[in-house]
């Protein structure tokens, strides 16, 4: 099954806006929404209130019964405040869940006296909706930290060179802007002017400075280390590689895992279903076995007492936590830490695929292309070689096209213009120039069997350069890059291995690479030179034969594996925002070896998920059993309820906590 990410919802389509947030088991958490921050501290106090109110009551029970009503009335009234309120906002959408469960119970005990056991009951339900808050918070806190110091301002300049401070919220593509030693770059940019060097750590993990020269491209929230440099803006804020980051969390929480989709709806039909046998008991305690229908007498308890009983221990306030708390403990735990799951969905599929494919360019090698030499056939022309081949990648986002661009801008080639430009799918593009057709792309397609024999010999390029030929009607030639093998590469597919995983490459470059990949890297199986949709096909021929695959890629040409597979996995801040759109999981640190941290977490989600269930729905029978068999009374109902939902919550957190200390090699379990 393939998420899908669509646009994001309407107004009307999400939850409403509201002054405090209710528990964890009905809502999603939004980042956008800080005024909730601390609201644990208000629930946990109005808890404390319910408690110390409740004990003077019990002490007060042998003074005036006035004295002790009074007092139990204001536990009520501290213990309940936040639970009415969800309960009120759930009736005026015609609609209601277990904390409405809650508060017929508490009415009802204090309805035949029962007022110690109603305070305890909302005592500890509103103590356990105070630590699902600290819970949610600690979660939220988790991934606001990354975003809470990005850029506010920017210094633009206008076309006389002065100076002037906008807000980034403003900034447009082509404006010109001034970055100075210390100051966050405040949108994706690229350089125009001077040299620096990039800390690029809070996006890419990696804390060697990356230099900046001129062509190069510059990341919205990363740090100016020591130039001043001019940079035109080539994305507006909103766009940024740093706002993806934030969508991309905001979205993940609000979509929903399969296995939470079904416990909602299970939950809210559970609910009717609930209420309706405890009538039916009512009735069935009070006709049918002779129990006073309301008043309790010495020996003896009410059909209502052992039907509010009922009403506590089946309501499946456990149940419906335990899914989105570990799921919502395992994003925040990724964001922290450069895992970025769209979704729950996410969460729960990647630990079922047994195959892992990557792409080469930019997976398996760094995708830091830089040009190495450029060739011309016969030697000399170089120079217009190299211009051509600008002109033509100046209008492709390949990494291939980025480098060559940089290069172009760096060494100020002459800005040939053409005309009539085509991609051509897993060849390379074509165009115009002065009333003769270029190419540039691979060798087969950019020759077409017309090279001449000084041509054809010219040797193909070892492991770590890549080519890009180029030819018109007089000028032939190639571009040579270097494109290194990760050093972590190895190590991540021999941890993905010892986890019974089949590793395989799907690339579009030539065969000897392809080879050397296998070779040097200990992969199940290498298919070489693949046009994107052959890529396609490989994935959707793995599903058909009932293989789950995860897809590692980065660039545009990945965007359709990466939808096909069960999980899409794109590669960093860099990738393009086609790979950042189809995947599901998304390893901004640009560290392969996360992958593997994503699958441990991933299984290790599941894992709680199914200890929560047990335990919510192994408490639930127990004490139902019990209850209808009379034999547990009101007080130990809710301790059962209430401690099986603080379990399921605590037993979610370690998730926060998850591989905390393992060391890079950790195999997991």
């Amino acid at each position: 099954m393939h998420t899908h990410h669509g646009p994001e919802p309407h107004e009307h389509d999400r939850p409403p806006r509201r002054r405090w947030l209710p528990r964890m088991a009905t809502r999603e958490v939004e980042l956008h929404e800080p005024d909730h921050a601390g609201e644990w501290k208000a629930q946990l106090m109005a808890s404390g209130l319910c408690a110390i109110f409740g004990v003077a009551g019990w002490w007060a029970s042998g003074a005036p019964a006035g004295l002790a009503t009074g007092l139990f009335a204001a536990a009520y009234l501290a213990g309940a405040r936040f639970t009415v309120q969800e309960v009120w906002e759930k009736l005026r959408e015609r609609e209601i869940d277990v904390h409405f469960l809650m508060v017929a119970v508490a009415a009802g005990a204090a309805a035949i006296g029962e007022w110690a056991e109603g305070t305890a009951l909302l005592f500890l339900f509103s103590l356990s909706g105070a630590l699902e808050h600290y819970a949610m918070e600690r979660t939220q806190k988790e991934i606001r930290s990354l975003f809470d110091s990005a850029p506010k301002s920017a210094t633009v300049l206008d076309s006389a060179g002065a100076e002037q401070v906008v807000p980034v919220a403003d900034l447009q593509t082509g404006m010109r802007l001034r970055i100075k030693p210390g100051e966050q770059f405040p949108v994706d940019a690229e350089i125009a002017k001077g040299e620096t060097a990039a800390d690029e750590s809070n996006l890419t993990g990696e804390a060697v400075p990356v230099e900046k020269r001129v062509g190069d491209g510059l990341l919205a929230g990363t740090l100016n280390l020591w130039g001043v440099v001019e940079a035109v803006v080539t994305r507006p804020a909103q766009e940024s590689a740093l706002q993806k980051i934030i969508h991309l969390i905001q979205n993940a929480q609000r979509n929903k895992a399969p296995a939470q989709r079904f416990t909602d709806k299970f939950g809210t039909r559970y609910t009717y279903a609930i209420l309706g046998l405890t009538l039916v008991m009512f009735f069935v305690w009070w006709l049918g076995f002779g129990h006073r229908p309301f008043v309790s007498v010495p020996g003896d308890v009410s059909a209502f007492y052992h039907a509010m009983t009922l009403l506590v221990v089946a309501s499946p306030c456990a149940l419906v936590l335990s899914i989105p708390s570990a799921i919502l403990a395992a994003i925040a735990w990724g964001a922290r830490r450069g895992i970025l799951f769209r979704g729950g969905a996410a969460v729960e599929q990647l630990a079922e695929v047994k195959i892992v494919a990557m792409d080469k360019t930019g997976t398996l090698t760094t995708g830091d292309l830089r040009v190495e030499k450029v060739e011309s056939f016969p030697a000399g022309r170089e120079r217009e070689v190299a211009a051509l081949a600008y002109a033509l990648d100046r209008h492709s986002n390949h990494p291939l096209a980025r480098a060559v661009t940089r290069y172009g801008k760096r060494e100020q080639l002459a800005e040939v213009e053409v005309t009539d430009f085509e991609a051509v799918t897993g060849m390379g593009s074509s165009a115009q120039h002065r009333g003769e057709t270029v190419r540039l792309g691979r060798r087969k397609w950019v020759l077409d069997g017309n090279a001449d024999a000084t041509i054809a010999a010219v040797p193909e390029t070892a492991f770590g350069m890549s080519e890009v030929w180029v030819a018109n009607r007089t000028v032939v030639g190639r571009i040579l890059l270097r494109d290194d093998l990760r050093p972590e590469s190895r190590g991540m597919i021999e941890q993905l291995h010892r986890r019974g995983l089949r590793c395989i490459v799907l690339t579009g470059d030539k065969q000897s690479a392809a080879d050397f990949l296998k070779k040097e890297l200990g992969l199940d199986d290498v298919r070489a030179e693949l046009k994107p949709e052959q890529k396609l096909a490989v994935l959707e021929g793995f599903a058909k034969g009932g293989e789950l695959a995860a897809m590692i890629g980065d660039g545009v040409n990945d965007a359709p594996s990466l939808a096909a597979a069960h999980v899409g996995v794109a590669m960093g801040a860099r990738g393009s925002d086609a790979a950042l759109e189809q995947a599901e999981v998304v390893l901004m640190h640009d560290r392969l070896e996360n992958f593997v941290c994503a699958y441990e977490l991933s299984r290790r989600a599941r894992a709680i998920i199914r200890q929560n269930l047990t335990i919510s729905l192994g408490v639930i029978v127990i004490l139902v059993t019990l209850a209808l068999l009379q034999k547990i009374p009101l007080t130990l109902g809710v301790l059962g309820h209430e401690g099986s939902t603080l379990v399921v919550v605590l037993n979610s957190l370690r998730l926060l906590f998850f591989g905390e200390a393992k060391p890079a090699n950790w195999r997991g379990g």
